[in-house]
């Protein structure tokens, strides 16, 4: 019996790459328009799909009129009924830019069962469409054996910078493949995706980790994903090294004051552990090493001799042989570092005026690594100032009291008090949306966090209220 389960597993397995190779070869035998409207059912009439879903433009969004009249037509009750159940139905639709067909700028596929011979077809499809910057797909079944695939089709569109996969259970190498330090996404949307807090820890090393982190992703949606206070703990561990997420949701789930201090504390001054502690005096060192190879040409005679003393100096700390007073002298300069004016920056100025032909590249300059920001010594640990660069964070509809209220109302006056608006990236929480938790409406804290908090259209409003909504409708 175990013999013949193992056969018909193999086969079934066979069947499904023999499917793959099929829409492979079929497709290979197309070439692509750029015409989603032509190439998709063409290629999947290749490959055998068949109940292939027609290709449509999406409609504009339609808002309730205050009135309705009490009996419509028939034709026009038809069209109201199929628009009110045909999200049930697999559908791909399609918004372009000023109408022009080869100018597809989005593609919604909702309720078609990915399989390797459909994912072979979507993989020819959409890399055709030059213009394509946004894929939602909506209750697709994506399995771990489609994600290579996903990724490589990720990859064939260079432009595309917006994912949303909602309504399937994704398995738990999504996350790495989606939010790496690789990725190119700049927003992610991942609502009722059945995570959990075991997605939520792959979500969290996937923003930050000691060796890496996510640079590209700004906007974030974990709506409708069980996650309670262990998931919100990963999460604020992934915010402590992440500057470039603007806005997180976490709405409709199970998170209470626990885990609403965990990501209050971010947001104010910590002290860094053990590990990044060290991490922090290795990324100075290795600074220290490249300024000192990026000399003008003035002083080159002093940079060589610069250079020429540096291992020197450095040798007894690789090997454990700092005396006292230099530990002590390391210490006060991991503090006293980033205080220093940038002395490479203005040397690259003059050069650049002298020259008129070097000029820094925004693209050329990394970011700084959040571990290098200015800290200060205090109580014997090294504290940074905390996570400035999220914008938005979405809370509403969680079990959130007035103790949690508490922790973000310190760590909001924190950030008030020392606020830097010119600077990039030191702004500080604009947007904490609350509601629906287990907070009281005259409470004094929640008054109080208005004040600080600017007006709430100072953000848009719209995607709030997507996240709010049930994914299922």
């Amino acid at each position: 019996m175990r013999r013949r389960g193992e056969r018909a597993k193999a086969a079934a397995d066979e069947e499904v790459k023999s499917a793959g190779r099929k829409a492979e070869q079929g497709a290979e035998e197309y070439q692509c328009t750029g015409l989603l409207e032509q190439d998709f059912p063409e290629l999947c009439a290749r490959a055998g799909i068949t109940a292939v879903p027609k290709v449509t433009p999406r409609p504009a969004p339609s808002f309730p009129a205050d009135e309705e009249p009490a009996q419509l037509p028939l034709p026009e009750a038809l069209a109201a009924i199929e628009r009110k159940f045909g999200s049930f139905q697999p559908r791909i639709q399609v918004e372009r830019d000023h109408g022009d067909p080869q100018s597809v700028r989005a593609v919604f596929l909702r309720g078609w069962k990915m399989e390797e011979d459909r994912l072979g077809v979507l993989s020819r499809c959409l890399p055709a469409l030059a213009g394509l910057r946004a894929l939602h797909l909506w209750k697709i079944g994506l399995t771990e054996q489609l994600l290579p695939a996903l990724a490589a089709l990720l990859a064939r569109c260079p432009r595309l910078r917006t994912l949303t996969l909602e309504g399937s259970p994704l398995p738990e190498l999504t996350f790495p493949t989606l939010m790496g330090s690789d990725s190119t996404l700049a927003h992610l949307s991942l609502r009722n995706s059945s995570m959990g807090d075991a997605g939520a820890r792959h979500v969290g090393q996937s923003l930050a980790a000691l060796g890496s982190s996510n640079r590209s992703l700004v906007s974030l949606v974990l709506s409708f994903n069980r996650i309670s206070d262990l998931g919100a703990g990963y999460i604020a561990q992934g915010l402590r090294l992440n500057r470039s997420l603007l806005s997180l949701s976490l709405a409709n789930n199970d998170i209470g004051d626990t885990g609403a201090t965990r990501l209050a504390e971010v947001l104010g001054p910590f002290a860094l552990t053990h590990a990044e502690v060290v991490e922090r005096r290795r990324l100075l060192l290795a600074e220290a090493l490249g300024r000192s190879l990026t000399i003008p040409k003035d002083s080159e005679g002093q940079s060589e001799q610069r250079s020429s003393m540096a291992p020197d100096k450095l040798l007894p700390a690789k090997y454990g042989k700092t005396p006292a007073k230099k530990k002590e002298s390391l210490r006060k300069e991991e503090t006293r570092q980033p205080k220093k004016p940038p002395e490479p920056r203005a040397a690259r100025g003059r050069d650049a005026k002298a020259s008129g032909q070097e000029k820094p590249s925004p693209e050329a300059a990394d970011p700084a690594h959040p571990l290098l920001e200015e800290a200060r010594q205090e109580q014997g640990s090294v504290v940074l100032p905390g996570n400035r660069a999220l914008l938005n964070l979405n809370l509403t509809h969680n079990r959130i009291t007035e103790r949690g209220l508490g922790a973000f109302l310190a760590a909001l006056e924190g950030q008030q008090r020392e606020k830097k608006p010119k600077v990039p990236g030191q702004q500080g929480l604009l947007c904490l949306s609350l509601q629906k938790n287990r907070i009281p409406a005259h409470s004094p804290a929640l008054a109080r966090l208005r004040e600080l908090l600017p007006p709430q259209d100072a953000l848009p409003s719209t995607p709030c209220q997507e996240e709010q909504q049930d994914p299922g409708t």
